[in-house]
This record gives structure tokens, C-alpha cells and sequence, in this order.
């Protein structure tokens, strides 16, 4: 009788243990991931991985398979310092760690040279760049997260004239591939609109000292200053217009929208506007429920980025688990017509390049040292 039920007890232990290796013989699915990390704009890169992080950690929840296997998401995170030579460094690091699609990087500056290395491998790329070379360089594997410069720059150089009734009109740009690109689709639209440039200047991504800039500016006595960059820079830049006694109002891209902003320029950031592609985080049709899941993950709120990483990387798995396979080359025809409810849209969908089919524009300001919604345009 007790051989029985040593034998009874061992045969058990071995189901257990066969099933609990069969449990966690899921195959791990590597996709990459690069943004900033370090430095000044570390808090941009952050924000898009904790969203990355939130969709992996929930898709794996549901137990996917893929090929009739189990499978599990894994990311393989990278600092690419905003840096292009980094940025490039990066992207050959992560093609040859085998990884099955890339979700990055953020600046314009990294994704366009890193996104030729991603091409070359057939590896599918959703990036936050919006500089519209991104997706003008007939890649099949470039997709965005956000809004190109071109849908931006054309609505906020549209309401900086019509809407908000700036006439003349400075510009401010950081060289960026970003910056510069947003800067110059700005200025297009309103000089369209009516609007006159009456000097552009620009400057670089670490500077803090805009004084000599701005003292030029001045003579010029503009309505306002578009700046196109970073927060890092922006806040600076307001505080000194204020110091100078500049009556002039700052307006800025989304990477200026920022809590960092607010602190850095302090009450020189009232009267700032901004623009930023997407609605609203409470306008969003998934919004309020993604900010509690990222709150419980992560112990604060969102910031800007996050929601869209969140849809690209939702986009991206849910390509391969309907094309039932992880092979980048089966997965991404199916990818390229991606039609799904996401957080930031109710239709999730790109175009014949990759840029998101029903992006929308919205405009803040700041007042008493909060960004309050001003408008609205287009999305779905």
C-alpha cells in the first residue's frame, strides 16, 4: 500500500511539475524599444515606456497564442540619449538581438537615421517622430504613434492668425530635425493665413541662455514667438522674454507641454500656447480608464506621450496574433491595415506611408500656472 502512494505521489509531482514547465514554456517574443533615457529629456522617454510597459504587461494577461503556441512579450528597452549616432548604435543593437518589431524611437532626430537599419531588416517600426521625413522615405515599415508636423504646424500656424489674431510674427527653432520641421510647416500656414514673419532665428537643443536671440527679436516687436523644441529650452526662453520685458506671447509644439515646462518657467509660462496632437487625456475614448490602470501601475499619472505608445504597441501585437505570426514579414501587411478601437481614438488606422488616418490637433494655454483647453481640431 505505501509503494502505491509513494508511486501515486510521485506520478502526481511529475504531472505538476510537467505542467508547470508546459506553463512557462510560453515563447518570449522580443520587441525593442529606444527613446531618451538620461539627460534633459529623459522624462519624455519614461513616459513612452511606461505606456509601452502597461500594453505588454496586459496583452501577456490575456494568455496570447500565436501559431497555436503560447507566447509572451518581453521589451528590450535602450537608451538612445536623443542622440542620432546613438540612435543608430541602438537600432543595429536591437536588429541584431533578434527583436520582432520596434516600438520607437521618440525624437525625430534618432527615428529617421535609426528607421533606414530597421527598413534594411524588414523589421516594422511605430515611432512618436512627427517630422514628416519619417515617412517620406518609402520604407514599408515606418508607422507613427502621433500626428505628423505637417497636420500640426498647418493648424496651429492657421490659429495662431485666424483664432488668436498675431499678426507679426517670430520664429525660434532648435535645429532639430523636429524643431526645425515643426518650426518651418508653422510657418507655411501662417504666412497662408495672412500672418508676417518678421525674423526667424534658431538655436540648439542644450541651450539656456536665449538672451542675445531675443534682444534681436525685441526690435522687431513680434505678437508672438514660436518656439520649436523641447521643454527643456522653452522654459528659459519664457522666463527671459519676461526679464526683457517682452510683451510677446510663446507658442510651442507638444514637447512644450509639459509639468516640466510649467516649472521651469514658472508664472512666465502664463499666456503660453501650445499645441499638441490628439485630444485631451479626459476627451479620449479610452482615457479615463487608461489613467486609472497607469495610476495603479505606475503611482502617478500619465503625461503625454504614454496613451499613444500604449496604441502602438497594442497595434503591433495584435498584428502578429492576427496574422498568426511573429515573423516581421508575414505580420506587417497585416499591420499596415490595422483598423481597432484604441485609448486615443476611436480608429486606430494608417495611411499608404504610415502616418495615423484621423489625427487630430489640440491647442492649450496656460493660465494661473495650468494648461486649460482652448480648441480642438479634427480626429475621430
Amino acid at each position: 500500500m505505501q509503494s502505491k502512494l509513494t508511486l501515486s505521489a510521485v506520478a502526481l509531482a511529475g504531472l505538476l511539475a510537467f505542467g508547470t514547465a508546459g506553463a512557462q514554456q510560453a515563447q518570449e517574443v522580443k520587441l525593442g524599444f529606444a527613446a531618451p533615457l538620461t539627460g534633459a529629456q529623459a522624462h519624455y522617454g519614461k513616459d513612452m515606456q511606461n505606456g509601452i510597459q502597461l500594453a505588454i504587461d496586459e496583452y501577456n494577461a490575456t494568455k496570447p497564442t500565436i501559431d497555436g503556441k503560447p507566447v509572451k512579450f518581453v521589451l528590450q528597452a535602450e537608451d538612445d540619449q536623443a542622440d542620432p549616432r546613438q540612435g543608430s548604435l541602438v537600432a543595429q543593437k536591437l536588429v541584431d538581438t533578434g527583436v520582432k518589431g520596434m516600438l520607437g524611437h521618440f525624437n525625430s532626430g534618432t527615428t529617421i537615421p535609426a528607421s533606414r537599419i530597421y527598413a534594411q531588416a524588414g523589421i516594422p517600426e511605430i515611432a512618436m517622430a512627427t517630422a514628416p521625413e519619417y515617412t517620406k522615405q518609402g520604407f514599408k515599415t515606418t508607422f507613427r504613434m502621433m500626428t505628423s508636423d505637417i497636420q500640426q504646424g498647418s493648424v496651429v500656424g492657421n490659429f495662431a492668425v485666424k483664432k488668436l489674431g498675431f499678426k507679426n510674427i517670430a520664429i525660434v527653432d532648435d535645429r532639430t530635425a523636429y524643431g526645425q520641421g515643426l518650426a518651418d510647416e508653422f510657418e507655411k500656414a501662417a504666412k497662408a493665413a495672412g500672418g508676417k514673419i518678421v525674423r526667424r532665428e534658431f538655436a540648439n537643443d542644450k541651450a539656456v541662455d536665449f538672451r542675445a536671440i531675443l534682444t534681436n527679436l525685441k526690435r522687431a516687436n513680434p505678437d508672438v514667438i514660436f518656439y520649436g523644441g523641447a521643454d527643456a529650452q522653452a522654459g528659459p526662453l519664457a522666463k527671459q522674454m519676461r526679464e526683457l520685458g517682452m510683451k510677446s506671447t510663446l507658442m510651442a509644439g507638444e514637447m512644450v507641454k509639459s509639468d516640466a515646462f510649467l516649472k521651469i518657467a514658472g508664472d512666465a509660462a502664463n499666456g503660453s500656447v501650445v499645441s499638441l496632437a490628439g485630444l485631451p487625456l479626459d476627451k479620449m475614448p479610452g482615457g479615463a480608464a487608461y489613467e486609472a490602470r497607469y495610476k495603479a501601475k505606475f503611482g502617478s499619472g500619465p503625461e503625454t506621450y504614454s496613451p499613444y505608445a500604449y496604441d502602438g504597441a497594442m497595434a503591433m501585437m495584435s498584428a502578429m496574433k492576427k496574422a498568426n505570426s511573429t515573423e516581421p514579414a508575414k505580420y506587417l501587411p497585416v499591420l499596415a491595415k490595422t483598423s481597432m478601437p484604441g485609448v486615443t481614438t476611436r480608429e486606430l488606422a494608417y495611411d499608404n506611408v504610415g502616418d495615423l488616418k484621423y489625427g487630430s490637433i489640440t491647442v492649450y494655454k496656460v493660465v494661473d500656472g495650468k494648461w486649460t483647453v482652448l480648441e480642438t481640431v479634427g480626429g475621430k
